[in-house]
């Protein structure tokens, strides 16, 4: 892994919207370690999603996308989420870790749908090391781009980017019910205004696809650092199913390009709608 991201910048006039994908990376690294291999190691994955939304810098927004695997270490995760059950000694900071580290999905995943993905317990260093390497460049050019789109002063918007497996409900532990396509999350209101859900709600409900609300995902840590709606910034998250757009072997299906169309109207219109309010 020869970088830890990409940051592309709007092709066209600058817009106050960053996009980002935290979890569509695949590159490996070679200290990873992990006894899984191939398709069972990147059951994590929101593979693809960065393409999903590749249009976003024709509407004059700021894409990023993280290159490493999310179960090498989450930039969806605080970094008190730690798990001690991975670690050969205790970690030498304050930790918090909460309902995802109990499911093995903290800050470093030590599970993978259940299976456990080391046969070894990591050493701190290790862990600090991708910190470094991984979590805090992508920290840093996602909250360079969310304070340039802030620079005017007006309005900004942040969506985050990700796609959930179709058993998402079984995976969290809830009782199993009929899963959305869509689901938009902001925790329950406190990360964007109503304008921005009903926005990006309405452009995929008119394509076609159903849309729930923060069920079963209300957002992470990276929309809770990131929305500050009494100050105008709105940030949103956005999982949309997987069997949508990629099959159970991680390629695309014949629904890809329909997902990504509704997902350029939905850019469209967010842009749209952030012209019409700086005029």
């Amino acid at each position: 892994m020869s970088t830890p991201l990409t940051l592309t910048p709007p092709a066209v006039p600058a817009l106050p919207i960053v996009v980002d994908s935290p979890h569509s990376g695949t590159d490996c690294p070679s200290d990873f370690g992990s006894v899984l291999e191939g398709l069972a190691l990147r059951q994590g994955e929101d593979t693809w999603v960065h393409e999903l939304w590749g249009s976003a810098p024709a509407h004059g927004a700021t894409l990023l996308a993280a290159h490493f695997p999310r179960a090498y270490i989450d930039p969806n995760r605080s970094l008190r989420d730690i798990d001690a059950a991975l670690l050969d000694a205790p970690w030498p900071g304050p930790t918090e870790p909460g309902r995802k580290t109990e499911l093995g999905i903290g800050l470093v995943w030590r599970l993978m749908d259940g299976q456990p993905i080391y046969d070894r317990l990591l050493g701190v260093a290790e862990v600090q090391e991708r910190i470094e390497r991984c979590w805090r460049p992508y920290h840093a050019a996602l909250a360079a781009a969310l304070a340039t789109a802030a620079a005017s002063q007006g309005p900004r918007w942040h969506l985050n980017a990700h796609s959930m497996p179709d058993d998402s409900y079984r995976r969290l532990g809830l009782p199993d019910k009929p899963l959305a396509d869509v689901v938009l999350g902001n925790l329950d209101g406190s990360t964007c205004d109503e304008a921005t859900m009903a926005l990006i709600e309405d452009a995929l409900r008119g394509a076609g696809y159903s849309v729930a609300r923060n069920d079963p995902f209300k957002g992470v840590e990276i929309i809770r650092d990131s929305g500050r709606p009494e100050r105008g910034w709105h940030s949103l998250q956005v999982e949309v199913k997987r069997s949508l757009y990629m099959d159970e072997r991680r390629e695309k299906n014949a629904g890809f390009d329909r997902l990504q169309r509704a997902i350029d109207g939905a850019l469209a219109a967010l842009a749209a709608h952030a012209r019409r309010l700086a005029a």
